[in-house]
């Protein structure tokens, strides 16, 4: 639910099934996309390093012998078994597993950025190749309106009110708009390829698009008020929360460590005596304690801690700044491709208006071929236009839904 939130820009598909389409699509590429399996990778080793610092220091063991044996009253004095455990001051494990922890949340954010990011490349790339479907079915009609208009000339050139000059200069013509159309065909497979890269397989996986895209008519709500809840912004809180928690276990680790032992030494008995204690071993319980007088080390800690905090709030501004300039900058391109997408439609009813005119004129026998072409280069230049305001259009929106959403 939470990635069908991100994707809310698909409903301005007027076909709801055709928006199903690229949100499946979405869907698989979270599922295989390798940079999102790399962050939650990292996840987990973050997380799993709770368990690491769960531990207390190691257990010290000794054994001597001694060679030259000391003796006693009760005996000479053989060996010295030793045992010694130091344990760190009160919740001082636990401080290491909340700061542990802490970092491992700051980079659960790394997977929703990584995600939010992967959404919109795949959206942008479908709908860069929805835009090269459409523009060569633009250059497609606009060709066989050529031909059409290549026939009306022979029959003009038969009765003597066309030259053969004007049929040249229509097939001419045709052939550039067949070199556009080759070329489309040509930067479609590339996105094809980027596409298809994005979601993780084979680059030749032939990528079917909607068959129509529209301009909604009104605006939907901006939600730049939730710009700061966004997870890059988020991030730099949970970065800023895990070097308080370094500091508390920074506070911790200057505390003293306790330290328990035992001491075994074996006592060999002395000849030719007998009393109550000759031979008896020696068993020393002990209690250590650990104390850091030249606490420097952690003083400067506490500093770059301060530092570090500073230097978080400065780089979160600075993030807050970038996205407020993007978020606005988009917010005003598809005002622009709205605008644009009307005067396009606007000037491509007034080209087919004047395009009617000239067949009516082909009727009376007085159409010029020139105007034929300077009307049919207008009609193609604006559907060529609207279709670049279109995929403008949703290309900001997705900028914004990433931002917003």
């Amino acid at each position: 639910m939470k990635h069908i939130k991100i994707l809310i820009f698909v409903l301005f598909v007027s076909v709801s099934v055709k928006a199903q389409q690229l949100e499946s699509l979405i869907e698989v590429a979270l599922a295989n996309n390798p940079e999102i399996q790399k962050f939650e990778l990292r996840y987990k080793i973050a997380s799993e390093k709770i368990n690491e610092v769960n531990t207390i220091p190691n257990t010290e063991f000794g054994v001597g012998y001694f060679v030259s044996e000391p003796e006693t009253r009760t005996g000479a004095q053989r060996f010295k078994v030793s045992a010694k455990q130091m344990i760190p001051w009160f919740n001082t494990i636990a401080a290491r597993e909340n700061y542990v922890g802490s970092l491992a949340k700051a980079k659960y954010e790394d997977i929703v950025i990584a995600k939010r990011k992967l959404m919109t490349s795949v959206s942008q790339s479908y709908y860069n190749l929805y835009a090269n479907k459409a523009k060569q079915k633009v250059l497609i009609e606009n060709i066989e309106l050529l031909k059409t208009y290549e026939t009306l000339a022979l029959t003009s050139v038969e009765v003597g009110n066309a030259s053969v000059v004007d049929v040249l200069r229509l097939q001419m013509r045709q052939n550039e708009l067949q070199q556009l159309l080759d070329v489309l065909i040509q930067q479609f497979i590339a996105e094809q390829t980027v596409f298809n890269k994005l979601l993780n397989r084979e680059k030749a996986v032939k990528v079917t698009v909607i068959n129509e895209l529209i301009i909604p008519s009104e605006s939907f709500e901006d939600n730049s008020k939730v710009l700061e809840l966004h997870p890059e912004l988020l991030k730099f809180d949970k970065l800023y929360y895990s070097v308080e928690q370094s500091e508390l276990l920074n506070q911790k680790e200057s505390s003293p460590m306790i330290g328990f032992g035992l001491d075994y030494i074996n006592v060999e008995k002395r000849p030719n005596l007998d009393f109550g204690d000759n031979g008896k071993d020696i068993i020393m319980p002990m209690v250590s304690i650990s104390i850091p007088i030249f606490n420097n080390k952690y003083k400067s800690k506490t500093k770059q801690n301060l530092l570090q905090q500073e230097e978080i709030l400065s780089q979160k501004q600075e993030r807050l700044n970038k996205l407020i300039t993007r978020l606005d900058k988009a917010v005003n391109n598809r005002v622009s491709a709205r605008i644009s997408y009307k005067t396009q439609s606007k000037n491509l009813k007034q080209a087919k208006n004047a395009q009617d005119i000239l067949m009516k004129s082909y009727e009376t026998g007085k159409i010029d071929f020139n105007d034929v072409l300077d009307i049919q280069e207008l009609q193609l230049k604006f559907q060529l236009n609207q279709v670049e305001s279109i995929r403008k259009y949703y290309i900001q929106s997705t900028i914004i839904n990433y931002l917003t959403n």
